[in-house]
Formats: C-alpha cells, structure tokens, sequence
C-alpha cells in the first residue's frame, strides 16, 4: 500500500469537494483506489433507484451496474450543507459499491478497506473518513427516515465511468 503525505490528503480533500458531478467523484474514486490498493476496472454504469432506507446502493453481483438510493440520495443533498458533505457521501458510496464491483464480496471486509482507504488517503479526522466510519455521524437525520419499498422506476446516469471509452456515444 501507498503512503500519502499530509499535504497530499489535503489536496484531496480540496479536490474532492470541488468535485461537479457523479462522473468527476467516481473517477476520484478509481484512482484512490488503484493508489492505495492498485486495483481497477473500467466499464461500470450508475443507475439511481428508489429502495428501502435500509440501502445505500447495492452492485448487481457478476454486472457491471451499481445502484445508487435515490431516496438517500436527495435526503443526504437536502441536509448537506456543503458540496463537500455532499461528496464525501458520493465518494463512500460509491468506494464501497465500486470496491464490491472488484470481486470483494464480503461486506465486513469493504468496510474495512473503505475506512482504512480514507483515512489514508484523506486523513484520519476529515469528513470523508468519518463518513465511511458512519454517514449518521454527519446526517444524523438520515436515522429518522423510514422508507421500506423498491420502486418500479431508475433513471441510468449517462457519462458515467467513460474515462477509458474511445467511442462517441
């Protein structure tokens, strides 16, 4: 594993909250990944999905989609006060999902690797390592909403994951 200097963190944690979209988080995802781990994929799509509080997201095991609690989703960009909140949850989501994307089955173990990914990428005390420790230490509401269905509708996120793509869509 890499070793990232104080001001390297920092720089991240800048970088991650200048961050636009789901893309831009994503790909900031990858390459903390294959920095601290050095393991990638290219290839994945993000579908936004109405389900269960209960579920953050979830990677169709053997696919190459991740799914995303659109219901979370804009409870966490109405109680953020900042980009910065808002991407640090983009980021663990996604770290955790894209981490299962490479093989890593078991749940324990993501957890694991995304805590000690963010604290050595980030920082032992910034938001994106408390965020991955427990997103209810930052959005203590989100423990208050009870929503318990899978809706019938998703919307598939376009531009997503196409860093490595060479073909005009």
């Amino acid at each position: 594993m890499s070793t990232i200097s104080t001001e390297e963190q920092i720089s991240n944690n800048n970088k991650l909250s200048y961050l636009k979209d789901f893309n831009e988080v994503f790909e900031f995802v990858k390459f903390s990944v294959n920095s601290i781990y050095k393991m990638k994929r290219a290839g994945l799509s993000l579908m936004l999905h109405g389900m269960p509080t209960r579920v953050g997201a979830y990677h169709v095991l053997g696919s190459n989609v991740i799914a995303m609690n659109s219901f979370v989703l804009d409870l966490v960009k109405k109680y953020s006060t900042s980009n910065a909140e808002y991407n640090a949850y983009l980021f663990t989501v996604l770290l955790h999902e894209y981490l299962h994307s490479l093989g890593i089955l078991d749940e324990n173990r993501v957890r694991f690797m995304s805590v000690g990914l963010c604290k050595k990428f980030f920082g032992e005390e910034c938001m994106v390592t408390i965020m991955a420790e427990n997103p209810l230490k930052i959005f203590p509401k989100l423990g208050y909403v009870s929503y318990d269905k899978f809706e019938n509708k998703y919307e598939i996120i376009k531009n997503f994951d196409n860093a490595n793509q060479t073909y005009i869509q």
